[in-house]
């Protein structure tokens, strides 16, 4: 599985580029020549003093501190050929140096600060939805997640595909929102799944108990809201908002291939229909959608399996609607469909490839989330 890691980058937590500890030196070299040719012609040994603030972006307070001595050192010493500093000269360019070092300090401490939380943060992300295996069971898998949200790796799509007593199941879903408020839904409904496809016989019985999840965490929402509201309503004990629910929904599609049998059972609970890939042709399978979950509509008597029958070599390819409601700069809906024939050919793979082509037709990027997931049965022998 692809997913977008927003690297913490310069001045973020990562170790400055080369560039940037080389350039204090060379800037001091270049100073010094340049003082010692013109000889007082141009007074430019003043301009070392901004040398120790530019070294607090790249050293610590040690190599900040060096630099800071070295400055001073050059100003007071004649053969550099700087004008005669005097006392309350050397005295402000000591200030900047000690301030420098001083911001030398901080930086690295919050640099450190900022490894170890990144740290944290993408371990608890990537345990929420950790990377999908080359294979599942019998299934090969080919997954690529891009959280709308910069710096996150989870949003509020969600896909998994396990292994079961009935066989290998999977599920693209997208929740209410995006970003790190909708990951608290995202987790609750990755763990109903993998409960699912191990406890419920149907596929129809997963859909119903991601909904009753979906249900009873809108419930325990509203519960904490109007307690909230309750403590402290006081005088504004009648206002609009006090009693109201918090609304949870997604759509999800639901996969499964069952031991033994060339097809996948798919029910849709609203959510955009797989693309099934057969050699050059794309088509979608005749599939009746559901209600959304999270509405107590998605029981086993409006859930609807389909059978599709699979040949050698045909693909699924699930995706959330950041994939085809993105558009260019015309306002035109990404034509997923359309394009996907002539990227499933990129030796990169195709997720990959339809990745790049969304980036080429967004110009930078679609503005919500997308989950992409393929899936195929291997080839006849």
């Amino acid at each position: 599985m692809r997913r977008r890691r927003e690297e913490p980058g310069w001045l973020h937590g990562k170790p400055p580029p080369l560039w940037a500890r080389i350039a204090p030196v060379v800037a001091l070299v270049v100073l010094v020549l340049v003082q010692r040719l013109t000889q007082g012609e141009a007074e430019v040994g003043f301009f070392l003093a901004g040398l120790p603030p530019v070294a607090a972006f790249a050293y610590g307070a040690a190599g900040t501190a060096v630099f800071a001595g070295i400055v001073l050192a050059l100003l007071g010493m004649p053969w550099a050929g700087s004008a005669h500093p005097r006392g309350a000269d050397l005295a402000t360019v000591a200030a900047i140096g000690l301030l420098s070092v001083v911001i030398a300090w901080v930086r690295r401490r919050r640099d450190a600060q900022l490894v170890s939380v990144r740290t944290v943060a993408e371990a608890a992300q990537l345990a929420v939805l950790p990377p999908v295996p080359e294979r599942v069971g019998p299934v090969r898998c080919a997954g690529l997640y891009r959280a709308a949200q910069r710096g996150t790796l989870v949003g509020g799509d969600l896909y998994d595909v396990r292994v079961g007593p009935f066989g290998v199941r999977a599920l693209v879903g997208d929740v209410q929102g995006h970003g790190l408020a909708a990951v608290g839904t995202v987790a609750a409904l990755l763990g109903a799944f993998r409960e699912g496809v191990l406890d419920d016989p149907e596929l129809v019985g997963v859909a119903a108990r991601l909904d009753r999840r979906l249900l009873a965490d809108t419930a325990g929402a509203g519960d904490a809201a109007g307690a909230g509201d309750a403590a402290g309503a006081g005088d504004a004990a009648g206002t609009a908002g006090s009693g109201e629910q918090p609304e949870l929904f997604a759509t999800a599609l639901l996969l499964e291939f069952p031991p033994g049998l060339d097809l996948v059972r798919i029910v849709s609970c609203g959510h955009p229909p797989a693309l099934l890939l057969r050699a050059s042709t794309v088509s979608e399978p005749a599939v009746e959608p559901g209600p959304p979950l999270g509405l107590g509509l998605a029981g086993p008597n409006l859930a609807v399996v389909t059978d599709v029958p699979l040949l050698p070599g045909d693909r699924l390819l699930a995706y959330t609607d950041g994939v085809t409601e993105a558009r260019d700069a015309a306002g035109e809906f990404y034509p997923l469909a359309g394009r996907v024939p002539a990227l499933e050919r990129d030796p990169a793979g195709l997720v990959e490839a339809v990745w790049q082509d969304l980036l080429e037709f967004t110009a930078g990027g679609p503005r919500d989330d997308v989950a992409l997931l393929v899936l195929s049965l291997p080839d006849a022998p």
